[in-house]
């Protein structure tokens, strides 16, 4: 459905209506640096997986901007002969975030309008579409909003409506995230899990569309396997690794390591290196 790209970088089109028909999910893992770009492309690499590198809006101007970021995957993935397929997605955003990103040479946005009108959700999304496909992207949207708290993305989260997700399943999109009850950042412990009653419906009346999970950090394995079988093909993750690395980077400066001159444990190259090896992990 896409045009053949240039840089070598895959799309969502690629990777996602296999995964829905043979029922396994590819990861969407977020980075934040050329560090977390390099680690997980190695770890995507080392077990044969697909990957979709997920970039949000505020990560994106952190990283200076999208060619920044698109030049610097593309630049990793030819010196660390990377040969799993790889999408460049931008996460969550917003109409102008999605020109920006498409300019910027991403292969595949998530255009958010859940905090519209349905009717401006459904017709942006089209535009989206049309723009995305004159670059040789795909397009990921939602219905509902996802609960939590991501980068600076405040949700009270509401579950989707069958309806609405089945008008937008018509449109010329990759996948379809439809809230189901999952949320942004660390799950409370009297989170409710997961609805696979309206999952089915939505799975059932979509046409077959690959279906997204969003917050996919601390739900349990069960849960994650029978989500896959109900046709989820695309899982985010973000917290886990930032929690991962977070713990390994402090243990590293509690033991002093940084403070160690004579092997210049000061080094921001050693500093990192747990913390990567952590989110590796």
């Amino acid at each position: 459905m896409n045009k053949k790209r240039s840089d070598g970088l895959a799309t969502l089109w690629d990777v996602l209506p296999e995964a829905r028909v043979f029922h396994y999910a590819v990861p969407h893992i977020n980075i934040n640096n050329l560090e977390w770009a390099a680690t997980v492309l190695k770890a995507a690499n080392d077990t044969r997986t697909p990957i979709i590198l997920g970039v949000s809006e505020g990560a994106a101007k952190y990283m200076h901007g999208y060619k920044t970021i698109h030049d610097m995957v593309c630049g990793i993935i030819e010196n660390d002969n990377i040969t799993v397929p790889v999408v460049l997605h931008l996460d969550h955003g917003s109409l102008e975030g999605c020109i920006k990103a498409l300019a910027g040479g991403f292969s595949s946005v998530m255009y958010d309008g859940s905090k519209k009108p349905f009717d401006i959700n459904l017709a942006e999304s089209n535009d989206i579409c049309g723009l995305a496909a004159t670059k040789g992207a795909s397009v990921e949207v939602e219905c509902g909003g996802v609960g939590g708290s991501e980068d600076g993305v405040v949700s009270s989260g509401e579950k989707a409506d069958l309806t609405e997700c089945m008008q937008m399943s018509g449109l010329p999109v990759a996948c379809l995230a439809a809230s189901v009850g999952s949320i942004h950042g660390v799950y409370p412990k009297d989170w409710k899990g997961l609805d696979f009653e309206l999952l089915t419906e939505i799975a059932d009346k979509t046409h077959g569309i690959p279906l997204v999970l969003h917050g996919g950090t601390g739900i349990p394995d069960d849960q994650i396997k029978r989500a896959i079988s109900l046709g989820i093909s695309k899982i985010n993750v973000n917290t886990d690794c930032q929690i991962a690395f977070a713990s390994a980077t402090r243990k590293y400066i509690e033991k002093g390591y940084d403070k160690d001159i004579s092997k210049k444990g000061f080094d921001p190259r050693k500093l990192l290196k747990p913390g990567c090896e952590a989110i590796y992990k």
